[in-house]
């Protein structure tokens, strides 16, 4: 089997449009969802609404694969399962290190849906001498001080990192130098890398914070004839500090609400 150092997706050489790509997931996940329950074909409309999109976008995004359904059938899930899994590198093996093995690490190194999706943790790495050997669903914790080894050894492309802010950034050089090519980051930083480098950056606090602003409009929509949402509670105020790092957390790097 291939390995993801070996072989990049064929995506960018094809010129299909980023937006495009970041909603054949989505498409993917209904798509397999149907293909569990044996539908043989659907419909644009049918998949759009599984999969959150308009039928149009859907069509558009499909004639960049070269898939177009058959009018009065629609699309055959099979098909389509293999060729979008074919455009995002599915069909082959990419080898994952995780590092950082805390609470939120763990959480990931537990997530079952890697393999499905062609993904295979090779290793989980964290700083802390403590762990080293510590199993964590089912592989043993290895020491930051065999990172380069390991991602030599593995041939891994592919870094997820889940360390506290303050130590990212170093994460990131040492699996750049290693040769990793694509990092995952969930620390809550914003990572430098250099040109040829592709960076995904999952900040919960972010999203919890865009949440918020919605529900303090929604709230303000209800609210009473000024149309304005009442003050915070002191209590209010400060976990809102929590959440934008105004109060750092125990390493002063992380904010207080972000597990490390």
């Amino acid at each position: 089997m291939a390995t993801g150092r070996t072989h990049r997706p064929a995506t960018r050489s094809r010129g299909i449009p980023e937006a495009t790509v970041a909603r054949l997931p989505l498409y993917l996940r209904a798509l397999t969802a149907l293909s569990e329950r044996s539908v043989p074909t659907v419909s644009s409309e049918e998949l759009a609404a599984a999969a959150g999109v308009n039928s149009a976008k859907l069509r558009k995004d499909f004639s960049y694969l070269g898939s177009y359904g058959t009018r009065g059938v629609g699309y055959d899930v099979e098909y389509l399962v293999y060729q979008i899994s074919r455009e995002l590198g599915l069909t082959q093996d990419w080898p994952v290190v995780i590092v950082g093995i805390g609470n939120l690490g763990a959480a990931l190194a537990n997530y079952g849906g890697f393999a499905s999706r062609g993904f295979r943790v090779a290793a989980l790495i964290d700083a802390d001498p403590a762990m080293a050997g510590k199993p964590v669903a089912g592989i043993g914790v290895q020491h930051t001080d065999e990172l380069e080894h390991i991602i030599e050894s593995n041939g891994v492309s592919i870094g997820v990192i889940a360390t506290p802010a303050g130590a990212a950034q170093q994460v990131c050089d040492r699996l750049v130098a290693a040769g990793v090519t694509s990092i995952l980051n969930f620390a809550p930083t914003v990572l430098t890398v250099p040109d040829g480098v592709d960076v995904r950056k999952v900040d919960l606090s972010i999203e919890l914070q865009i949440l918020a602003f919605h529900e303090q409009r929604k709230a303000g929509e209800d609210g009473g004839p000024d149309g304005g949402a009442p003050a915070p509670a002191p209590a209010t105020r400060a976990a809102a500090a929590a959440v934008t790092g105004d109060r750092k957390g125990p390493d002063g790097d992380v904010p207080a609400v972000m597990p490390a």
